[in-house]
C-alpha cells in the first residue's frame, strides 16, 4: 500500500484490494474445475475403440491435438486479460476524520461494539466502501437479556444512519460479529432489487427435470440468472447441464466474463467428443446499481423482456454447448427499468406452443399479461403452453420469470 503520487490529500492512498487476492485464489479454484471437466470427458473418450485406418487415425489425432492447442491457447488469452485487470485494480483509501470517527463509535458502543478503525474506499467505478474494524463487547456492554450475538444486518443500519446513506454488508463479511477484533466490509445499497418466480413441468414419461437453473449473486449489486437445458431427459440429462451451471458459477465468481466463460465450457465438452452429450445454457447477468442488463445464449430459447404492455424478443442463432470447438457467444445488452420483467425459458416451453398456435403468440400473450408477481407470471406462461400441447408434457418445461424495481420509488409488491 502506498501514497498516490501527486495527491491533494496525503491520506488518499492507491491500493490492490485484499479481496483482489481471494478473486486469484476463485481463478486458481475455476482452473482446477476447469482441469477435472477435461480428465472425466477424456475418460470417457477413452473408453472405446475406433476401428479405421492408420492414416485416418493419424490424422483424426493431429485434428484433435490442434482443437486442444487452440482451446488451450484461448484459455490462456483469458488467464492474461484477468490478471492484469486485478492487477490495474486500485481504489482511493482513507481513514475518517477524527470528529467522524467518534460520532461512528460513541453509537456502536450503545449496542455494545467496540471500534477500532474506520476506512472509506472509494473504487474506479465511483461506488463507497466502508471497512471498520471492531468486535463485540458482550461481556462489558451487553445489557441484561440481550444475545450474544449481533448480526452484521444490525451493524449496518447503525453505520447507515451515521453515514446517512443507506448501506448493506459486503457480500464478503461474516454475518455476525465476534468478540474479537475483525474487519467488516459496506457497500452503498443497490438502487434496484429483484424479485423471482419459476415454473417446471418434468417430461411425463420421466421422474427428474433435464432443466437446471441458478439465481446467483456473484458479488454486492450483481445478480446472476442461468438456466440449462440437457440434452434429452431424465437423470443424465439433469447431471449434464447442473454440471455447466456449477462450472459456470465458478468462472463467474472468478471474475471471468461472461462471453469468455461460455467459450472455456464449450471447448472443454467439444474436446470431449462424441460421447458427450450437449446443453444449453441462458445467461443473464443484472446490475442492481444502474439496472445495466446483459444476455449471452448458447443453443437457448427466446427471451422476453416486458416493460408494461411491450415486450421484446431476444434471441440468437447459435448451437449449444460442445457440438463445435468454437461458439459464437455474442453479448446482448439492455437498460432495465423500474417493473421491468426478464421471462427465460428452456426449449420445452416452445416446444409445446409449437404444438398449437405457434410460438409468435407468445409475445403478444406475454405483454397482456397484468400479474405483478414473477411466480404468477411464470405459472400463466408454463399453463398456457401446455394447454396449447392438449397438455401433453413432451419435454421439460422451465420458465423463470425475474422482476426488477427500484428502491426509492417503493414498489415493492
Amino acid at each position: 500500500m502506498k501514497k498516490q503520487a501527486g495527491s491533494r490529500d496525503e491520506n488518499i492512498m492507491t491500493i490492490i484490494p485484499e479481496y483482489g487476492r481471494q478473486r486469484l485464489l476463485t481463478y486458481a479454484e475455476s482452473f482446477r474445475d476447469l482441469a477435472d471437466l477435461f480428465e472425466e470427458e477424456e475418460e470417457l473418450s477413452d473408453s472405446g475403440t475406433i476401428q479405421t485406418t492408420e492414416d485416418r487415425q493419424d490424422y483424426l489425432w493431429h485434428r484433435k491435438l490442434q482443437e486442444n492447442q487452440e482451446l488451450l491457447a484461448e484459455n490462456l488469452k483469458e488467464m492474461a486479460h484477468i490478471m492484469s485487470e486485478v492487477a490495474k485494480e486500485t481504489c482511493r483509501y482513507r481513514p475518517m476524520g477524527e470528529r467522524r470517527f467518534r460520532q461512528m463509535s460513541r453509537i456502536l458502543r450503545e449496542s455494545g461494539i467496540s471500534l477500532r478503525n474506520f476506512f472509506e474506499t472509494e473504487h474506479e467505478d465511483g461506488h463507497v466502501e466502508f471497512s471498520l474494524t471492531m468486535k463485540y463487547e458482550s461481556s462489558k456492554y451487553r445489557k441484561l437479556g440481550e444475545s450474544e450475538h449481533i448480526s452484521i444486518e444490525d451493524v449496518a443500519d447503525f453505520i447507515s444512519v451515521a453515514m446517512n446513506m443507506r448501506l448493506c454488508a459486503a457480500s464478503n463479511t461474516s454475518m455476525y460479529l465476534t468478540d474479537n477484533y475483525h474487519t467488516y466490509y459496506f457497500q452503498e445499497e443497490p438502487a434496484y432489487h429483484l424479485l423471482t418466480g419459476v415454473a417446471k413441468a418434468v417430461k411425463e414419461t420421466e421422474k427428474i427435470s433435464g432443466d437446471n437453473y441458478s439465481f446467483y449473486e456473484a458479488d454486492t449489486g450483481k445478480m446472476m440468472v442461468l438456466l440449462s437445458d440437457g440434452m434429452g431427459s431424465g437423470e443424465k440429462a439433469c447431471e449434464d447441464s447442473r454440471r455447466v451451471i456449477e462450472v459456470m458459477e465458478s468462472f463467474l465468481a472468478a471474475g471471468f466474463r461472461m462471453e469468455a466463460a461460455v467459450q472455456m465450457i464449450n471447448g472443454a465438452l467439444a474436446a470431449a467428443g462424441p460421447e458427450q452429450n450437449m446443453s444449453t445454457l441462458d445467461l443473464c447477468d443484472i446490475n442492481l446499481y444502474t439496472g445495466e442488463c446483459g444476455f449471452v445464449k448458447a443453443g437457448a430459447a427466446c427471451t422476453y423482456i416486458k416493460r408494461g404492455r411491450l415486450v421484446e424478443r431476444l434471441s440468437a442463432q447459435n448451437l449449444p454447448l460442445g457440438v463445435f470447438g468454437q461458439i459464437q457467444a455474442e453479448r446482448m445488452d439492455r437498460t432495465l427499468q423500474n417493473g421491468d420483467y426478464i421471462v427465460m425459458m428452456s426449449d420445452g416451453v416452445l416446444d409445446a406452443l409449437s404444438q398449437g398456435i405457434g410460438e409468435e403468440v407468445l409475445t403478444e400473450m406475454i405483454g397482456r399479461m397484468d400479474y405483478a408477481s414473477p411466480g404468477e407470471i411464470a405459472n400463466q406462461i408454463l399453463t398456457y403452453c401446455i394447454k396449447q400441447s392438449n397438455g401433453q408434457i413432451r419435454d421439460d418445461m422451465t420458465v423463470l420469470v425475474t422482476g426488477i424495481w427500484n428502491q426509492a420509488e417503493d414498489c415493492i409488491l
